[in-house]
């Protein structure tokens, strides 16, 4: 029935009914309650793969940390990919054109996942001299270089999932990609307890149970992570390409052969969003070699940390997906007002969720970091490091929703230079001067510092901006 209800209220967005304020809260509540629980599982299952090798020791943790923002920018530049072919979808759903959005579909499924071979090629490349470049030492250079490479083949998969998760939310169908991320996670700690710990033999109500496993530690991590993903890559396309009731393409046939329209339309969208990505991730990359020389507790503290934030920030990751569609179908159906009204309905409650979360974050800190890691030195650093973000979260959830909102309405060259400005020019400098007195402290003092100014210019660019030029007038 909540389905039925669901989509009764997105046919009112496409077929330009009025929605009242109550219908428009429970449509953006609707959408973003299952976006918000599959971000959630989502960083459950990085915090639990954090916790597993953390058990390793500090240079386990250390291997992945040293990689883990590289990871992210390969990642989130598949993820701009997708980007580029969904908020078309997004759009012509919101204009009634179910065709055209099965058409764009097939484009994309050509086009993204061939680009995310390339991208995997790429990564398998670089991987032996990646940990190098990055300042890693002898101890954790082998063992990261390995992670990264199995990491890197794996990525067309993870671009197929990307591919089939923005879709289905783009369609309005958020359980779908919900419910598989939860499943994610649970075959995630499954093949992880196989492969990172060897075997061994444990006491179960008196009786002596033996355990097989791998013992195969970071890399068993990344094999488990991979494994996992392709599973449900599999399941996503098959939601996607055979039940999904706007987009499967069983309705009717069309050509999988890239057109140029459609590719130029991705490129506007997804461009400048890659493009950020790849210079923000750039600065990640720049902090990861800032800390680097910190020594391996601060790498390790600094990865725990930003696993355990992803647990505060994943829900306005969750929202803004919720927002991106909202704004993105209101935009294909020439709703300005709509537009606007789920755009500013998405930031508050992005806002109201992660300032509760960041409390939990500031008070659960030491529990969190106590689950993580055995190693003294590394808990306090962490904790030291969550206590300063959990100033941030309200103002970093400000600029999540925002920028989805920006997707959604196809405005992401400028949003994206926001970023690339607050970065470079607000976090890079100031980690690298309170680097130098200050240490881990410094990095994530110059963090809260750079994601408060980043929160409040985007919400100036929401109530001022012109971000709404894609509805015709």
């Amino acid at each position: 029935m909540q389905k039925e209800k669901k989509d009764d209220l997105l046919l009112l967005i496409r077929q330009g009914k009025p929605m009242t304020t109550a219908q428009q809260l429970r449509l953006v509540l609707m959408l973003s309650t299952p976006a918000i629980l599959a971000q959630l599982t989502t960083t459950m299952m990085q915090y639990i793969d954090a916790a597993m090798v953390g058990s390793q020791g500090a240079n386990a943790s250390a291997s992945i940390g040293l990689v883990e923002t590289t990871t992210w920018m390969m990642g989130s530049v598949c993820s701009c990919a997708a980007a580029g072919f969904y908020v078309q979808v997004a759009h012509l759903l919101g204009a009634n054109d179910d065709k055209g959005a099965r058409s764009v579909l097939r484009q994309a499924l050509a086009a993204v996942i061939g680009f995310g071979c390339l991208m995997g090629l790429i990564g398998f490349i670089i991987s032996p001299w990646l940990p190098i470049w990055l300042g890693g030492n002898e101890d954790i250079n082998a063992t990261a270089s390995t992670y990264f490479a199995i990491f890197s083949l794996g990525i067309p998969i993870f671009q197929t999932s990307m591919l089939g998760s923005g879709m289905l939310r783009s369609s309005g169908n958020m359980v779908v990609p919900g419910i598989l991320s939860a499943v994610m996670m649970v075959l995630d700690v499954v093949f992880n307890f196989f492969l990172i710990f060897p075997s061994r033999t444990i006491d179960f109500m008196g009786m002596e149970l033996f355990i097989p496993g791998a013992g195969l530690s970071v890399v068993g991590a990344a094999i488990g992570t991979v494994s996992a993903e392709t599973i449900i890559a599999c399941l996503l396309m098959y939601f996607l390409c055979y039940r999904s009731k706007d987009l499967r393409l069983t309705i009717d046939r069309g050509s999988f052969k890239p057109k140029w329209n459609y590719i130029k339309k991705a490129l506007h969208i997804g461009g400048p969003m890659s493009i950020q990505q790849i210079i923000m991730c750039s600065a990640y990359i720049a902090t990861t070699i800032i800390v680097a020389p910190l020594g391996t507790f601060a790498i390790a503290a600094h990865s725990f940390g930003i696993v355990i934030e992803s647990l505060c920030y994943m829900p306005g990751y969750g929202i803004g997906d919720a927002a991106t569609t909202l704004v993105g179908q209101s935009v294909g159906a020439g709703r300005r007002d709509l537009t606007r009204k789920f755009a500013y309905m998405s930031v508050t409650l992005g806002i109201g969720v992660m300032m509760v979360m960041g409390l939990v974050m500031y008070l659960g800190a030491p529990f969190f970091l106590g689950m993580m890691t055995p190693v003294e030195e590394v808990r306090q650093l962490g904790v030291m490091a969550l206590r300063i973000e959990a100033f941030a979260e309200p103002m970093f959830a400000a600029a999540i929703v925002c920028y989805g909102v920006f997707v959604g309405a196809s405005d992401t060259l400028i949003p994206s230079g926001m970023n690339l400005v607050s970065m470079w020019a607000v976090r890079i400098p100031i980690s690298a001067i309170l680097a130098m007195s200050l240490g881990l402290k410094g990095v994530w003092i110059a963090m809260c510092t750079e994601l408060c100014f980043r929160g409040v210019i985007f919400l100036c660019r929401l109530r001022w901006g012109n971000w709404m030029k894609a509805i015709k007038d």
